[in-house]
């Protein structure tokens, strides 16, 4: 009897602009696990962030430019052969997964509470800290929900630095950084607010923006603090575990800092981060330093971040704490739970290679 033919899972996602590229690396972390397990991966979408091509590319994932009218992707991804399709995106028509699921394809829906939540799917994924299992209106009977950062989808890069150690320096280092694109300038905000604190750091300043970048390169530092702007680091995690306090936006790259161990501060950028940040504060695993609207114009707000901020710079012991509670709560291994729930939908699941210890 001949071989099966392989498993084909087609992840449909976009990066770049407003879109940033949260949605896509999370994806694609997904794609590695499925790739280390004989599977096929194919991204149907728009990636427009060089790196993030790259990471692709580097986990032998082909791209394709996906449609947009649910019609024609199914039609698609009938000629590709694809048995299953991740869907993740806000942006993505929300007959998408109905239309797919009419063929026979299984599907898998990443959500962040309402939003993504309108696809039908096999498998809905929120993988965000406090989430409930998701319960879309969508949901087909059988339909499996899985939520919390047990199912955290994270990528080679991550996993492979978990057990890194961070070296002792004389003053802390500190990075900014807003996801791919920084669509809302928060580096601009924050930026200012540690060099504001008057404590001897360094600043690493992820800027994308090239305006940005020459406006961020014009601040004065304080005695003792050094900035240096940087472009986008394809290689984020080996950056950032190699410093004493990362800033970011609440979104999915926080996971990434709490499972290396990276003591987290975090903005809450966008509405869709609102839960997740307020969620990520109560577990005192990140400090949480305000929404961005507010430290952009409320002096207040401005005045209490630098504080905390001041704060937790001169105390490695709560830096530390923060650490060790970030490796508690995301232990790595949430895309080999998603990997297994969505081959367990299709007829001939493959059989698993093993995950990570």
């Amino acid at each position: 009897m001949p071989p099966a033919d392989p498993v084909h899972v087609a992840l449909r996602i976009d990066a770049g602009g407003s879109l940033g590229v949260g949605h896509a690396v999370r994806c694609l972390a997904l794609g590695q696990e499925l790739r280390s397990r004989g599977v096929t991966v194919t991204v149907l979408g728009s990636i427009a962030v060089p790196w993030v091509g790259e990471l692709a590319a580097q986990a032998g994932i082909d791209v394709r430019r996906a449609p947009g009218d649910p019609d024609a992707l199914a039609e698609l991804v009938g000629r590709l052969g694809i048995d299953a399709v991740v869907i993740d995106g806000y942006e993505i028509d929300p007959r998408t997964g109905a239309r797919l699921r009419a063929d026979g394809v299984r599907v898998l829906a990443m959500v962040d509470e309402e939003f993504g939540a309108g696809q039908e799917a096999d498998v809905y994924v929120d993988q965000n800290l406090g989430a409930r299992p998701p319960a879309p209106a969508a949901a087909p009977p059988g339909a499996t929900s899985l939520a919390g950062l047990d199912h955290v989808l994270l990528r080679d890069s991550v996993l492979d630095r978990r057990t890194a150690t961070r070296p002792e320096r004389e003053k802390p280092r500190c990075l900014t950084v807003f996801g791919g694109t920084d669509p809302a300038r928060a580096g601009e905000v924050v930026v200012p607010l540690l060099l504001a604190t008057g404590v001897p750091l360094e600043v690493i300043a992820v800027t994308p923006d090239p305006a940005a970048a020459g406006r961020l390169a014009g601040l004065r530092p304080g005695t003792g603090q050094t900035l240096d702007v940087v472009g986008p680091v394809p290689d984020l995690p080996g950056v950032a575990v190699q410093t004493d306090l990362t800033i970011t936006a609440s979104g999915s790259s926080v996971w990434e800092l709490l499972c290396l161990g990276v003591p987290t501060a975090v903005v809450c950028v966008a509405d869709n981060q609102r839960s997740g940040y307020a969620a990520t504060g109560r577990t005192g695993a990140a400090l949480p330093l305000g929404e961005l609207a507010a430290l952009r114009t409320d002096p207040a707000e401005r005045d209490a971040a630098v504080a905390r901020l001041r704060g937790l710079l001169l105390d490695a012991a709560e830096r530390g704490r923060l650490a060790a509670r970030g490796r508690e709560l995301v232990d790595g291994r949430g895309r080999e739970r998603v990997a297994d729930a969505l081959l367990r939908t299709l007829p001939a699941a493959p059989h698993r290679d093993g995950g990570r210890p």
